[in-house]
């Protein structure tokens, strides 16, 4: 259930701030990001209403190599793109998940261990199906137009019961 027993290690490090007024920003961002952590495929990206989740998931795709059209999958909870790489990205929203059964009816396994890059919208929910680590992003707005995107990797530590004293 909601208190899993794991808790999450995040390496400051690695952690980072940056800012975008413009979309040309923001896909330099996203460059960065991937290239500090090139073995990371697992993205929770999580922000307000509006902030932009979905365009900074535009951007990943881009630089992925995606051509087609990236848009939320609100109602079908994934979308899948091609890339030119012929390996596939899959998209998440989970913000009208009520039940957790729901991710699991979805075979939410078969993504998130798939080894494809995998960017989840609202991921809140699902913190504790995710895989062992992966990126934790947040989005917001911080004027009209800015946003300030901030990005750390999160390990998860499982946390023995019986150990404790």
């Amino acid at each position: 259930g909601r208190n899993s027993n794991t808790s999450y290690n995040t390496f400051a490090k690695i952690m980072k701030i940056l800012s975008a007024s413009n979309l040309g920003e923001l896909e330099s961002i996203v460059k960065s990001i991937l290239e500090v952590i090139p073995d990371q495929y697992i993205f929770a990206i999580v922000g307000e209403m509006g902030a932009g989740k979905t365009t900074l998931i535009k951007a990943f795709c881009k630089e992925l190599g995606v051509d087609g059209v990236v848009s939320s999958p609100t109602f079908a909870l994934v979308n899948e793109y091609s890339r030119n790489t012929n390996t596939p990205i899959y998209h998440f929203d989970f913000y009208r998940v009520k039940k957790l059964d729901e991710v699991f009816d979805i075979g939410y396994e078969e993504y998130f261990y798939s080894g494809n890059h995998c960017f989840i919208e609202w991921p809140e929910l699902v913190l504790e199906l995710l895989p062992d680590s992966f990126v934790y992003i947040s989005i917001k707005e911080e004027d009209i137009g800015r946003r300030l995107i901030s990005y750390s990797l999160k390990k998860k530590k499982s946390v023995n019961l019986l150990d404790s004293p």
